[in-house]
């Protein structure tokens, strides 16, 4: 049961018992173990991982953050106050637990409904599958020096840059565009910017779809851990479809190509593009839902 003290608390809208709070914790830290414990292995190897380093440094929310449950808004943990929690926003009545609203920091307002904008927006646009990837070859084309220096191209220079010119870049997300050679970007079809941003956001775009792991450890632990973990496995999913299409030679790292210079690949890409986005909009929603319970409950 709830406790007098806590039924006070109004955004508390459902409880797990101490085995349901201590198995998801146990549950989540096991599968994001499963997925980058022996990443981080090599990593202290000085190994390089052209996946999981983009994921860790691009986005850069640590590891060990990301193995840290949270319950997220609005959930009371029966008998909480046993287990030492890794972040103050959790406090403790009655020996239960609980993220306390009035530890949000009201300067962070204006993100969470910038953030939110940008999702409902991508949310509710026509996706579009038609970029083929093209972005990660506009970010070498003509370039003296490649941004992953310790990969190879799986051609040469010029037959790189011609294959570029023969095809039209559509890229729609500014994140991306912006990492462009300056000899590529007057070749996109869209002028983009950042204050263009979430009026150009769709989901069938990778980039988009990778990018709602970024909104949702952005409001951690705000946003539950079983939330983030879910957009984490799909960036993961995401950046290896990414990095399979890409110019780089990722052979070595057990990487066969998505050969989008050629019709089967363009189709390959296509089709595994769809399946991203058919994935990604239900995580989508969810985060939505989440954000809106964060904001209405600030609000309240």
């Amino acid at each position: 049961m709830i406790s007098t003290e806590t039924q006070k608390v109004s955004y508390i809208c459902n409880q797990l018992s101490p085995d349901q709070w201590r198995t998801q914790k146990k549950d989540h830290q096991q599968k994001i173990s499963d997925l980058v414990d022996e990443y981080l292995e090599k990593r202290s190897h000085q190994k390089k991982d052209p996946v999981l380093d983009f994921l860790f440094e691009y986005y850069a929310f640590r590891p060990s953050y990301l193995k840290r449950w949270s319950p997220g808004l609005g959930t009371l943990l029966i008998d909480g106050a046993s287990h030492d929690w890794p972040f103050d926003e959790m406090v403790t009545a009655d020996d239960d637990s609980f993220l306390d609203i009035s530890y949000f920091d009201e300067d962070r307002i204006s993100s969470v409904k910038w953030i939110l904008n940008v999702l409902e927006q991508s949310l509710n646009r026509k996706p579009s599958f038609g970029c083929f990837g093209m972005h990660e070859w506009a970010m070498v084309y003509k370039a003296d020096r490649v941004r992953h220096d310790y990969l190879s191209l799986r051609m040469d220079k010029e037959q790189l840059a011609n294959f570029v010119e023969s095809r039209p870049l559509v890229c729609t997300h500014y994140d991306a565009f912006r990492f462009f050679t300056d000899e590529a970007k007057p070749q996109n079809k869209f002028e983009l910017n950042r204050e263009k941003f979430a009026g150009m956001e769709q989901p069938g775009c990778l980039h988009t779809n990778m990018d709602l792991y970024k909104w949702a450890f952005k409001m951690y632990p705000w946003i539950s851990s079983n939330t983030i973990r879910k957009t984490f496995e799909l960036a993961l999913e995401t950046r290896v479809m990414d990095m399979k299409a890409s110019p780089y030679d990722l052979r070595d790292f057990g990487l066969a190509p998505i050969k989008i210079e050629t019709d089967e690949g363009r189709q390959e890409y296509m089709e595994k593009q769809r399946t991203i986005f058919d994935k990604a909009q239900p995580i989508r929603k969810q985060l939505i839902k989440e954000y809106n319970n964060l904001l209405n409950t600030i609000s309240d």
